[in-house]
């Protein structure tokens, strides 16, 4: 059963855990007292902290996570560097750290549920700053948000012409017919002002066979009648 102190840490992880956007796991063998409060003093300006914790006690407050962590990730002697806010600067302040210390060993990272490897971690810190790349994004889509606006109103014209198309037709059909007895027109007598509507040309007659000429010996038998 944990202790009053190993509860008080427990508790304290689960904080700074569940706070966090990500950790970075750092193996920090070598480095004396000084130079780790200087590097947490670094990284709390960047929006990290620093923080020597038992391995067991991390993996209690780290909860149903821990069994994604690789076990490399949380063996031996691990400072956990907590990442608050400005995720690139705080994994970028660490890898420069271990490039120039040669003590500090960044072994990998765990961000948004899912394990980085120290390649991933590199890739990480050399992403822009949060406001850049937010801006960068909303630029890359605003060309193509611009075009599917103009997509969406064409989709809707559309429709709304057809449908006063036929809301014209429709209006047509309803029109009292000219013979109908109930109309206005066919009641009213026709004005002698203007000209009666001409009738429509009738089909045109099939032409007659021409008349066969008769032969000589009908007229003969026409004559001696």
């Amino acid at each position: 059963m944990p202790t009053a102190e190993k509860s008080r840490t427990i508790e304290q992880t689960k904080e700074w855990y569940s706070k966090a956007s990500g950790v970075v796991f750092t193996d920090y063998r070598g480095l004396k007292v000084k130079e780790i409060q200087q590097l947490r003093a670094d990284l709390r300006k960047k929006g990290g902290e620093l923080h020597v914790v038992k391995n067991t006690l991390f993996r209690i407050a780290a909860g149903e996570d821990a069994a994604k962590l690789p076990a490399d990730l949380h063996n031996g002697t691990t400072a956990f560097a907590f990442v608050f806010e400005n995720e690139p600067d705080v994994a970028k302040a660490l890898l420069d750290y271990a490039r120039t210390s040669r003590k500090l060993v960044v072994k990998g990272g765990f961000f948004g549920g899912r394990a980085l490897t120290t390649k991933e971690v590199e890739t990480l810190s050399e992403l822009p700053p949060r406001d850049v790349l937010i801006a960068q994004v909303i630029g890359a889509i605003a060309a193509p948000l611009t075009t599917l606006v103009g997509t969406i109103e064409a989709l809707y014209a559309d429709p709304i012409r057809v449908i006063g198309a036929v809301a014209d037709k429709v209006g047509e059909g309803a029109q009292p017919a000219a013979g109908d007895s109930n109309s206005p027109e066919a009641s009213a007598s026709p004005d002698p002002a203007e000209p009666e509507a001409e009738s429509a040309p009738e089909a045109e007659a099939a032409p007659e066979a021409p008349a066969e000429p008769e032969t000589p010996a009908e007229t003969e038998s026409t004559e001696n009648a």
